[in-house]
């Protein structure tokens, strides 16, 4: 089961690790990688597909300057966008992105009016509102990668600190996508032992740090652009259990109508992916102290829509 046609708009880093990803694990029958450089999308995507024979997937891979070649997709994955650079948060991108989400989901809409929008770009939760007015899609089809990635790296450190197998940790980080994050230790076990049972509070506490700062560890390493592994393999997760239906429980960027007493913004809490997106939110129970954050986390968010002009 895949689907038939897939696009990445946004050929560099996380866009390209994403189109790979995809194309590994057979998730459409094309992958249609755009960028504004000219050029660029094709050499990356035909580097892609000589790689088809060693890799063996049958996945084509197609580059293109504009969105003809994307029509009819089912799936569109919005990664383009200036990235961070040492120093700077999420938010101060917020302008010059927005600008661009604008433009991109607007194409995305008259080229794959039926599509569902997995957006990436930063910061986060604000894009994922922007393409989410824009297109006019209804909210299951709009939905924003963050939480898979953030819950990825609080498993990791964690994993670090324990020196334990990464498969044996579970996890759940709440909220924007961005230093108000709430990793919740509560619903946080490995082998189903809870984590205070194995960590000092001091040592949890110190990992949550971590994780909210995780995305700026990397930036502040790398010194020009971000992170695009862990995005990269985030996202296609989300891309198999929609174009699977495979039904998982996931933390994705979706538009809160009432849930967790949130109204009106896109946080990120657990989503059901299937077939028509997002099939369901799930309401997990909070202490007073972790809803206390969520709710701060989302009022950050809401303090960036305000700032947007559509």
């Amino acid at each position: 089961m895949c689907a038939q046609k897939i696009t990445v708009v946004g050929a560099g880093h996380v866009g390209a690790t994403v189109a790979q990803y995809c194309a590994l694990e057979e998730l459409a029958r094309e992958i249609v990688l755009v960028d504004i450089i000219e050029d660029m999308p094709q050499g990356k995507a035909l580097d892609m597909w000589e790689s088809a024979p060693v890799s063996l997937f049958d996945t084509r891979m197609i580059g293109a300057n504009d969105y003809g070649l994307t029509e009819g997709s089912d799936i569109v994955i919005i990664t383009s966008g200036l990235p961070r650079k040492p120093g700077m948060s999420r938010d101060d991108l917020r302008d010059a992105n927005v600008k661009i989400a604008k433009e991109v989901t607007a194409e995305v809409v008259k080229a794959s009016p039926d599509s569902i929008v997995i957006m990436v770009a930063n910061p986060l939760d604000v894009m994922t509102w922007v393409a989410y007015k824009v297109s006019g899609f209804p909210k299951n089809r709009v939905m924003g990668m963050a939480g898979i990635l953030d819950t990825a790296r609080f498993r990791a450190f964690i994993a670090e600190k324990l020196n334990v197998s990464t498969e044996d940790i579970q996890a759940m980080v709440l909220g924007g996508h961005g230093d108000s994050m709430v990793p919740l230790p509560s619903y946080t076990a490995v082998s189903g032992i809870p984590l205070p049972q194995l960590m000092s509070k001091e040592d949890i506490d110190a990992l949550v740090e971590r994780t909210r700062k995780g995305g700026g560890e990397i930036v502040a390493l790398l010194k020009t652009g971000s992170a695009y592994y862990a995005p990269g393999v985030a996202v296609s997760q989300m891309v198999e259990s929609i174009v699977k239906d495979k039904k998982r429980i996931l933390p994705c960027s979706v538009l809160l109508e009432g849930e967790y007493g949130i109204e009106g913004t896109f946080v990120g809490v657990p989503c059901k992916l299937g077939a028509n997106g997002v099939e369901e939110i799930i309401e997990v129970e909070l202490n007073d102290e972790e809803r206390e954050a969520l709710h701060t986390s989302a009022a950050q968010v809401k303090e960036q829509l305000e700032l947007v002009e559509l």
